[in-house]
């Protein structure tokens, strides 16, 4: 019996895990190097070797974050050539640019930085090392843009015209004040703070905990922490709010998908819960809140929210017959679980820093205990945020201009794909598994104590 594979279905598996395993690592590099950066200049201005000390832990946790996140990064772009060839013949000369500018400009500012920060230590000055390593910092974050503004053509398609049946730049300025770029980039930027914090408060409270080590440096972490991540969770609510805006107007449809909004309202509830049936587009059960989702969208108690049913008549209208809903109940869950994350951070947040102003974190043991746990919280938040994103896109790769079914190689077998896809899935399940290891390891300082850490990078 001959098992027919569809290239499409596996491709767009595939790369969905190789996304998402990359991103795991991505929002803790761009976080994580600002916040070492602050640790060492704190080293720099005062002189005490606890930030010196508080600089390489952290940066040895950091560093095998980067290593993995490299490693994980390189296969995604082969994916554009191989898998999704019609997709790269079609939108290359756009997409191609920054690509191109994020390797050739901000990773290698930021790798090379970074191979000077691990092996400059005592060979350059206290205030050039910091220096050091707040370039690799702004090369994550450079890094950072360029891939949005790539994603940002995908999601809102700017500065191009069609010549033979293929998208061409016109406008390169046009690409990077696009403004998907400058809703979309800040919202990642505090996601990155936000994991940092939580990845430091969750560690340092292990240690308050435990008492294994000297206390001093977690203490420290721990109050440094707290006031980091009140930074990133408030700054990536109201990032956040201004992109559900952006939204409203440019894939207003991705929007009525999160809301599970079957028709237009005006004014818009915001759903509390929603159990629908989604072949008939109807709510099952509903609790909305009246006004809501037009306040979110228009900053106003009133103002319409297309629904789903009338963006499809349009659609239809525009590129002719066919079905331009997202899958529904994918959308409406992982914007509430994105959602609903960062809102529980927020309060974790706000509860530590009430905690450390009376000076009783160290005695609230259950509230320590879960710190632990919340390490995984931003990481729940970005996944099902990218997939947010990414899903409530469908059925487009460019929206607007090419169907992701149009986009995918018409050369490569399925079976092909389905055989690198479980290839890539053990590869990366593998280093997923390494990577935990390691952190756990030097995060618990099972390996060295404080004497070895601040003994000079790559010695030994």
């Amino acid at each position: 019996m001959q098992v027919i594979i569809d290239s499409l279905a596996v491709a767009r598996w595939q790369f969905a895990m190789t996304t998402i395993y990359h991103f795991f690592f991505i929002p803790l590099t761009l976080g994580l190097s600002i916040l070492i950066a602050i640790i060492e200049t704190a080293y720099v201005r005062t002189g005490d070797e606890t930030y010196k000390w508080m600089t390489k832990f952290w940066g040895k946790l950091f560093l095998i974050n980067f290593a993995i996140g490299v490693v994980t990064g390189i296969a995604l772009e082969f994916q554009f050539g191989m898998n999704w060839s019609e997709f790269s013949r079609f939108v290359g000369d756009v997409f191609g640019a920054p690509l191109a500018i994020e390797a050739l400009l901000a990773f290698f500012l930021e790798s090379t930085f970074l191979g000077i920060w691990i092996f400059g230590w005592d060979k350059l000055s206290r205030g050039l090392h910091a220096g050091v390593m707040w370039l690799v910092a702004i090369g994550s974050s450079i890094s950072a843009f360029w891939i949005l503004v790539a994603n940002s053509f995908m999601q809102h398609p700017v500065g191009y015209t069609i010549n033979d049946g293929r998208a061409e730049m016109t406008d390169f300025f046009a690409l990077i004040t696009n403004p998907q770029v400058w809703v979309q980039f800040p919202h990642v930027l505090a996601a990155g703070i936000t994991t940092a914090a939580f990845f430091v408060l969750g560690i340092s409270a292990y240690h308050l905990r435990k008492k294994r080590l000297d206390l001093k440096p977690f203490r420290r972490s721990f109050r440094i922490a707290i006031v980091y991540a009140i930074i990133g969770t408030v700054l990536v609510i109201l990032a956040g709010h201004s992109q559900t805006q952006h939204m409203a107007q440019t894939q207003p449809m991705k929007l009525a998908a999160a809301e599970a909004l079957w028709n237009s309202e005006n004014p818009a509830s915001f759903s509390l819960l929603t159990i629908g049936n989604e072949p008939e587009r109807r709510d099952v059960v509903a609790f909305r809140i009246p006004g809501m989702l037009s306040f979110l969208a228009h900053n106003r108690f009133t103002g319409e929210v297309k629904g789903i049913n009338q963006l499809e008549a349009e659609y239809e209208g525009i590129y002719g017959p066919g079905n331009y809903a997202p899958p529904i109940a994918i959308s409406y869950w992982t914007f509430r679980i994105m959602v609903g994350a960062g809102f529980l951070m927020l309060l974790l947040a706000l509860y530590g820093l009430y905690l450390v102003l009376k000076e009783k974190y160290e005695g609230k043991t259950w509230y320590l205990r879960v710190l632990l746990w919340a390490i995984a919280l931003p990481y729940i938040a970005n996944t099902t945020g990218w997939l947010f994103a990414e899903i409530g896109r469908q059925p487009w790769i460019v929206f607007g201009l090419q169907l992701t079914a149009d986009g995918v190689s018409s050369t490569v077998p399925g079976g092909l794909v389905l055989l690198s896809f479980v290839g890539f899935t053990l590869i990366y399940g593998a280093l997923m598994v390494a990577d935990v290891y390691l952190l756990r390891k030097y995060a618990r300082g099972e390996s060295e104590g404080p004497e070895e850490i601040l003994a000079p990078a790559g010695a030994g």
